[in-house]
């Protein structure tokens, strides 16, 4: 079997059955995390509605202009505060991290740390 193949077939494994326990409510909604190779992606869902509540990612021109390269921690954390003031805005105040089969570790880490910080900024409780 092809190596990529196998590294795929294994996260979305684990993603699987991490998503067995986890479940995002109208009251802490998922966020849910997806990598490849050029980008980051984040969503907040309320998987109860099946709704996406608020989504972010690198592909964004403000996040392109101020990093240059989106596949970076760099990047990441720049996503991870832009969400984490989204979520401030919403109303949101606890979530639920799902990070989506990866590691926590590198842009994944730098990305929850971002929501994190954003709240910590505010004096806000963040929950995750």
């Amino acid at each position: 079997m092809n190596p990529n193949k196998k590294k795929s077939r294994m996260r979305h494994r684990r993603h699987r059955h991490a998503r067995k326990k986890l479940e995002g409510t109208p009251e802490r909604p998922r966020l849910c995390v997806f990598r490849s190779n050029a980008h980051i992606y984040a969503q907040v869902i309320d998987d109860l509605s099946g709704k996406t509540l608020i989504g972010f990612s690198s592909l964004n021109p403000a996040v392109k202009a101020e990093c240059g390269n989106t596949g970076n921690k760099e990047a990441a954390d720049k996503v991870g505060r832009i969400l984490g003031k989204k979520c401030l805005e919403a109303g949101i105040g606890k979530l639920v991290f799902d990070r989506g089969g990866y590691k926590y570790h590198g842009r994944v880490k730098a990305l929850a740390e971002g929501v994190r910080e954003e709240y910590r900024s505010a004096k806000k409780k963040m929950v995750f």
